[in-house]
């Protein structure tokens, strides 16, 4: 028996006991995923084709290990313009191993209901007395104004392995200024402040790196960076 479903966005051909490479998955090691987009189904005597997913069915895998892949060279050229350009690129991945295909039964997650806000109550009108009539009051001497604390100076972010121009302004925006306001920060918050960004970003070293800034360790913090790869351990 085997199937055809889509595992962080790429289609796999997956049979039991069957070990695969996808994208790198949020879930931690050896936790079980169940993904249930099943394009296909193939029982050995019957084959099932989803329109486009197959209702109630769902592969369960078992996640192994979180890993890198091989290093890609990526060489840009221009003719006569005396432009080249080259960087490497290692994609992360997840090695899972395949424990079952449900052909029947699989329920999908349900997503939650916004919550319907309750009817407001009309307020009785109220009834206003007749005011007093009040002396005027002398008036106050107005009190200097303290002088307002100047923010704090923003750091050159790009600094940290992985950050370049257009991620740092948006963590910026985002309120993370300085080396220690990114070391107090977790990936995962990162990871959604710059989802928006294009590119496959790992936050998983960033916040280590900032504090070794933020600390003035940069000859650690050189040498650790010569053994990254975007920012990726």
């Amino acid at each position: 028996m085997y199937a055809i479903v889509e595992m962080a966005g790429q289609q796999f051909k997956v049979a039991k006991d069957q070990k695969v490479y996808v994208h790198r998955l949020q879930t931690e090691e050896g936790q079980k995923v169940t993904f249930d987009n099943v394009l296909l189904l193939d029982d050995g005597k019957n084959v099932t084709i989803g329109a486009p997913a197959i209702d109630g069915a769902a592969v369960e895998a078992k996640v192994i290990k979180h890993l890198r892949g091989d290093k890609v060279i990526v060489f840009h050229k221009k003719r006569r313009k005396g432009y080249r350009k080259k960087n490497g690129h290692r994609q992360s991945l997840t090695e899972i191993v395949i424990e079952s295909i449900i052909a029947k039964g699989a329920k999908k997650a349900k997503a939650a209901e916004p919550k319907k806000a309750a009817p407001k109550k009309e307020a009785a009108p109220k009834v206003e007395a007749p005011k007093a009539k009040v002396a005027p009051k002398a008036a106050a001497p107005k009190k200097e104004e303290a002088p307002k604390a100047k923010p704090a100076k923003a750091d050159d972010l790009k600094k940290v392995e992985g950050i370049g121009p257009k991620i740092a302004t948006t963590l910026i925006e985002a309120g993370i200024v300085t080396f220690a306001d990114l070391a107090k920060a977790k990936p995962a918050k990162i990871s959604e402040i710059i989802a928006g960004v294009r590119g496959n970003h790992v936050t998983d070293t960033w916040p280590a790196q900032a504090k070794l800034a933020a600390d003035g360790k940069w000859d650690e913090l050189k040498k650790w960076q010569d053994e990254l790869d975007g920012g990726k351990a």
